[in-house]
């Protein structure tokens, strides 16, 4: 392969080079455990303290409010789990939609073992939930309601600050998975009216293996690792000081080139949506035209296998997805792609590409050109393909 162009940056990104630089001092030169008592450690403690100060005042919270954990799953997990448990005797239920990461969904499935009750609300075509559809999903019993910012397949962007002061107006804490939209969407919490929100450094620059969990002061919350005081107690384990500054610089950049940024990365997702829209037939985009994340594209072809696509598109040095990176391993057509009314053939079918500032017109006009070759290619080696062209045609007649 000579050449590689990343569009998987749902997926994961790359470390951008400031952020590394960033890291580096604190793996072997200042390299105490934040935690000890001597003054080696201790000016590590206050970057540590520096670094969630930055994140915390990226979404418009207190810095006390920031807990950092390993990522975008373990922030989903503690998030419902912590609420349900601490809650309990308040009441069992919780509302939640059909579209979320298998992070939540699994999370709620368990909680569905052990006594609680979940509502999974639908959406429509274009992976939108209803307001209405929440507040008339509200019970006595109903102790949490949880929507994603924006969804992870189809990019589209959920109206989260209605649903939260529904949330809010019914004395209902509110939490919002913003693993996609965080450091790529403009987000205040206040505003919001969100209580718990979960982010990960690596889908903006920054390392793998650390996120946050926002939780507004006040709201009971289990601890979620027993053991030391790490996290005010909350969370307990050696305290990731290279990761965490890592992120703060990421969101440092973020916070500065977002706006820049984003513009640029929609001008690549239009003039990528238009071409294969005009030139490839019988494909179908996915996800709400304009409230949707800057970088996300979602497309079904019909007569196409998405694996057989994916398979081809690396051939080329073209690296994309049918979905969510965690369930790369299933042969089932995406939760979402139902949930939005795609039948199973065509939801087989689809492929996401996500940009980043790095990715160039050059690049996005390969990749159309490839796709139009490629789905050609498979289009003529499907019986089914055939059928329905004789059949435009009139040829069965």
């Amino acid at each position: 392969m000579d050449k590689l162009i990343y569009m998987d940056n749902a997926a994961t990104t790359a470390v951008e080079p400031e952020v590394l630089k960033e890291m580096l001092p604190y793996f072997s030169e200042d390299y105490a455990n934040p935690s000890s008592a001597y003054s080696f450690a201790g000016r590590i403690a206050k970057k540590v303290a520096s670094s969630r100060e930055t994140i915390a005042g990226f979404i418009g919270a207190k810095e006390n409010e920031i807990y950092f954990t390993t990522g975008g799953s373990e922030s989903d997990n503690w998030a419902v789990k912590g609420v349900a448990d601490a809650l309990r005797d308040k009441g069992d239920h919780i509302i939640t939609t059909g579209i979320e990461h298998h992070a939540m969904l699994h999370t709620c499935e368990f909680l569905e073992k052990h006594g609680f009750e979940v509502t999974y609300l639908p959406v429509d075509e274009n992976g939108l939930v209803d307001p209405k559809a929440v507040e008339a999903a509200i019970r006595p019993s109903t102790v949490l309601i949880s929507v994603m910012f924006a969804n992870n397949e189809i990019g589209t962007v959920e109206p989260v600050a209605g649903i939260g002061k529904i949330a809010h107006d019914h004395g209902i804490l509110f939490h919002t998975d913003a693993v996609q939209a965080f450091g790529h969407l403009p987000i205040n919490v206040d505003e919001m009216n969100i209580d718990l929100l979960s982010a990960s450094a690596h889908k903006l620059g920054g390392p793998k293996g650390v996120g946050l969990l926002y939780v507004r002061s006040g709201v009971k919350l289990s601890n979620l690792i027993h053991g030391g005081a790490q996290e005010r107690g909350k969370r307990a384990g050696t305290t990731n000081a290279p990761g965490i500054i890592g992120f703060a610089k990421a969101v440092e950049m973020a916070r500065e080139n977002m706006k820049k940024n984003s513009a640029y990365i929609r001008t690549l997702r239009d003039h990528m949506t238009e071409r294969i829209l005009e030139e490839i037939p019988y494909v179908k985009f996915n996800g709400d035209r304009t409230e949707r994340l800057p970088n996300n594209m979602n497309f079904s072809f019909r007569f196409v296998e998405g694996e057989s696509l994916l398979i081809l598109l690396d051939q080329k040095g073209i690296c994309a997805s049918s979905g969510s990176a965690c369930t790369s391993g299933s042969l089932d057509p995406s939760h979402v792609l139902l949930a939005i009314g795609l039948p199973h053939e065509i939801a087989h079918g689809s492929v996401r590409l996500t940009l980043s500032k790095d990715n160039t017109m050059e690049e996005a006009d390969y990749v159309v050109d490839s796709l139009k070759q490629i789905v050609e290619r498979l289009r003529q080696m499907s019986p089914l393909y055939e059928d329905f062209v004789r059949k435009e045609k009139g040829g069965d007649k």
